[in-house]
């Protein structure tokens, strides 16, 4: 093959790389923020649902979500690092948010090596803080984003947890 054939054929071959995007693009993980546990005593301060979306590019994780019906307005928003999917943890990171019944949560943050491996794994998860309840109001585990149905929607097809028990996911 001549030099000008050979150029021929790597230039399509080539936009086709570039257009595909990268290899190492960061998978969105989400989080459904639902009341943290009730009992008789809190349930009435334990309301309202939101959403948060993550994205871990390098070292860089990037959460945003928003939220609604808290009885109470937020005060704080977290970033915990648990021992496993659904198992409370420890505080790593503060979140913005907004000081209100409804509204968004977000931040940006540098992970090391052991976080970035929690959170490829499911162990971290976004908590939000109210008024009437300062020690946890709305909380939801960060994993792969996946499909719910909507609320009083039964779930189609088999519906578990993930296997995440591997960083290299």
């Amino acid at each position: 093959m001549t030099q000008r054939s050979l150029r021929r054929l790597a230039a399509p071959a080539m936009a086709l790389l570039f257009a595909c995007g990268p290899a190492f693009a960061a998978d969105p993980y989400q989080a459904n923020l639902g009341p943290m546990p009730l009992d008789q005593a809190n349930n009435k301060n334990m309301l309202g649902r939101g959403d948060a979306t993550a994205t871990l590019e390098g070292k860089t994780l990037t959460v945003s979500g928003t939220f609604a019906g808290l009885p109470s307005s937020a005060t704080r928003a977290h970033l915990f690092v648990g021992l496993a999917i659904g198992v409370p943890g420890t505080k790593g990171f503060d979140l913005a948010v907004t000081p209100a019944d409804s509204g968004t949560v977000s931040g940006t943050l540098t992970l090391d090596t052991k976080q970035a491996a929690a959170f490829r794994t499911g162990k971290l998860y976004v908590q939000i803080d109210s008024q009437k309840a300062p020690t946890g109001n709305l909380w939801g585990w960060l994993l792969p984003k996946h499909f719910d149905a909507a609320a009083g929607v039964p779930q189609p097809g088999p519906w578990f947890l993930p296997q995440l028990d591997t960083p290299t996911r």
